[in-house]
């Protein structure tokens, strides 16, 4: 992570974050450090939801949430960010209300723009750590390519109906995202979360899992999912851990001195008339 003097704590925080400090793997140091992370939250849906509830719980002193959507009725069912209440508001907006009543003591930056080659590496290279809240793939692979580029690692998240995953990409001498999945697939072999579903409480769970990841990298403890692949099936509430290798034939990070290029991917991988969304 970037190296900047870390900030102290108030007396509030001192409170605030107690059940933290009496944690050895955490304390005034790691706490110290959770201040001073940046963490660019790529989504305000149901990923983003959990995964920036808890990392503004958790003491994360700035977040950036980049979303252009807005809240629909629909989306309530699993993005517990937003309430009734904020149907028809930007998503940046309601989220950045709901995290700052929840942690006032943290930096929220709002970002209602869309993920894009113009503007995704000045973006990634304000914060220390992307997470990806995406559900499309042309935003999952920009974020792949742009932490690749800019050197920053990003916890992946994704679901699909019943069933998740969770990893962390672009970490040093780490596999990205491409490693696992080298192409966008074929546009008619994407269903959307509105034509396959989603049972609501799913992505709170990978969302969840995202944050904890996220934390774990920020504090430098334990062992993040760098090289694993998290599998996670609901209706048997089974957790698997698949390994992965860096290819070394990878298109983004195989070879260091040949990066890859950033392109939009709506035309490979939208189905025609769709519209992508972070």
């Amino acid at each position: 992570m970037t190296e900047r003097p870390l900030p102290d704590l108030v007396p509030d925080e001192l409170i605030r974050y107690a059940r933290h400090l009496t944690l050895p793997e955490v304390g005034m140091a790691g706490q110290r450090r959770l201040k001073q992370a940046r963490v660019l939250l790529v989504g305000a849906g149901g990923l983003g939801s959990p995964a920036g509830l808890y990392l503004a719980a958790a003491g994360v002193g700035a977040i950036g949430i980049l979303d252009d959507d807005r809240v629909d009725l629909t989306n309530l069912q699993r993005q517990v960010l937003h309430g009734t209440a904020a149907v028809g508001q930007r998503k940046t907006a309601s989220a950045a209300a709901r995290l700052r009543d929840l942690n006032p003591a943290i930096a929220v930056e709002e970002i209602p723009e869309r993920l894009e080659a113009a503007n995704a590496l000045d973006l990634f290279r304000r914060y220390d750590l992307v997470v990806d809240g995406s559900d499309n793939f042309p935003t999952r692979y920009l974020v792949n390519d742009a932490a690749v580029l800019t050197r920053r690692p990003y916890v992946y998240g994704s679901i699909f109906r019943f069933e998740g995953q969770v990893s962390v990409f672009a970490a040093p001498d780490g596999p990205c995202y491409r490693c696992l999945y080298a192409e966008p697939p074929a546009p008619e072999l994407i269903p959307s979360c509105a034509e396959a579903g989603v049972l609501g409480v799913l992505p709170g769970i990978i969302g969840s899992l995202e944050a904890m990841e996220a934390i774990k990298l920020l504090l430098g403890i334990g062992d993040p999912l760098v090289g694993r692949l998290l599998t996670y099936d609901a209706l048997t509430e089974e957790f698997r851990t698949l390994k992965l290798r860096r290819d070394p034939g990878c298109p983004a990070g195989g070879d260091e001195d040949r990066p890859p290029k950033l392109v939009e991917y709506d035309d490979l991988c939208i189905p025609a008339g769709s519209v992508p969304r972070a």
